[in-house]
């Protein structure tokens, strides 16, 4: 993927810098004008006619643009980005996204390592909770696989829990994922995500519109979501609290006029809450599997596999079967599963086990089981 030249990124990085001069106005001038390189170089008097160019705005521009004092450095991140085999984009310029052009604010930067292709187009967010139920893991990891077997490119943020579920999922099913930081590329956030990261460079990319040295502020995450959903078809929700981070996504969806979907959870559980409430309030599609979005977009399955043998329960032994109706998605202590069932801790550990054997249940920290 090709960077924009050095004297366009540095152009650009001091005009990202002028006093009084926001980031959409600096949209509109670049709209206009065509370049960084080209509108530093524009007379004030010839931008009259695309912004109100007040007397303070005039004097933030020519001290903005002509100011030099941090092209070593902003040389140096050019040179970063470089080194690590990443490339820079410029909103306006050839390779920059065009499903992100498309949003009320795009990042007028944006930094990328690795490869976004063609195929990106054709993508959908997963995010949730940094602190999901096993019912929220396995529900995430489902769709990501799922949605790559229909030649889904999956989105999400790189964080603990769901964003790092589907990211993995994503790629343990051979397909491509993109992971969109809040923060720069010496400052991969959470820091046990690095190798993930790399991971994903090889088969998408990891793009962030904050300069190298960035580091992951939490005003960072909402700007971060932006980019999440703007550069997918829709977002899917699969668990979040009704304060949830993952809502910031969903709304900023909307505003871009893109597909929410929702996976509904359990009503007594807090980390359902904010799922729950985006169907209640119809700002989501209620989904149970992939089908579900592939319908919302009016596309045709790839395939229609064989549906998955359906546990029968007469397979089961009778102390089996009684413990796994027992247990659900959401982990349950073995002193639970004891009372519920009626056998002791010993006949309860020998059945469980069985059950882990066969793939239907597993064991959590703590004694907790939960089913698969």
């Amino acid at each position: 993927m090709q960077s924009i030249p050095l004297e366009e990124y540095i152009a650009l990085r001091r005009l990202l810098n002028c006093k009084h001069i926001g980031i959409v106005r600096l949209r509109s001038m670049i709209d206009a004008i065509g370049s960084g390189t080209q509108l530093i170089d524009t007379p004030p008097k010839n931008l009259l006619h695309i912004e109100k160019m007040t007397d303070l705005v005039i004097k933030g521009f020519i001290e903005g643009a002509k100011n030099g004092e941090n092209d070593a450095d902003y040389k140096k991140e050019y040179e970063y980005v470089t080194s690590i085999s990443g490339s820079i984009l410029a909103y306006g310029q050839p390779g920059y996204p065009s499903s992100l052009s498309n949003i009320y604010d795009p990042p007028v930067l944006l930094y990328v390592v690795g490869e976004l292709t063609e195929q990106d187009k054709k993508s959908l967010a997963i995010v949730g909770s940094r602190t999901p139920s096993p019912y929220g893991l396995k529900t995430a990891s489902d769709f990501s696989r799922d949605l790559v077997s229909e030649g889904f490119t999956v989105i999400s943020g790189l964080a603990r829990g769901i964003d790092t579920t589907a990211h993995k999922a994503a790629l343990s099913a051979g397909g491509r994922t993109i992971a969109v930081l809040g923060s720069g590329f010496k400052n991969i956030y959470p820091s046990e995500n690095k190798k993930l990261a790399k991971d994903i460079s090889t088969s998408g990319a990891v793009i962030t519109e904050f300069a190298p040295d960035t580091k992951p502020d939490a005003i960072n995450f909402p700007a971060r979501n932006r980019i999440i959903s703007g550069l997918s078809l829709g977002s899917l929700i699969v668990e979040t609290a009704e304060k949830g981070g993952a809502l910031h996504t969903a709304a900023f969806a909307i505003d871009q006029g893109r597909e929410v979907f929702a996976i509904p959870g359990n009503i007594n559980s807090l980390k359902s809450g904010g799922t729950n409430r985006l169907i209640q309030d119809g700002n989501a599609k209620l989904v149970m599997n992939v089908a579900d979005i592939l319908i919302e977009f009016k596309i045709v399955p790839k395939s229609n596999p064989d549906p998955a043998p359906v546990l029968q329960l007469s397979d089961l032994s009778m102390f089996e079967e009684k413990i796994y109706t027992t247990i659900g998605f959401e982990p349950l202590h073995i002193d639970q599963i004891s009372s519920l069932t009626g056998l002791n801790i010993s006949e309860c550990l020998i059945n469980l086990l069985q059950l882990e054997f066969k793939g239907l249940v597993r064991q959590q920290p703590g004694k907790n089981f939960v089913r698969i």
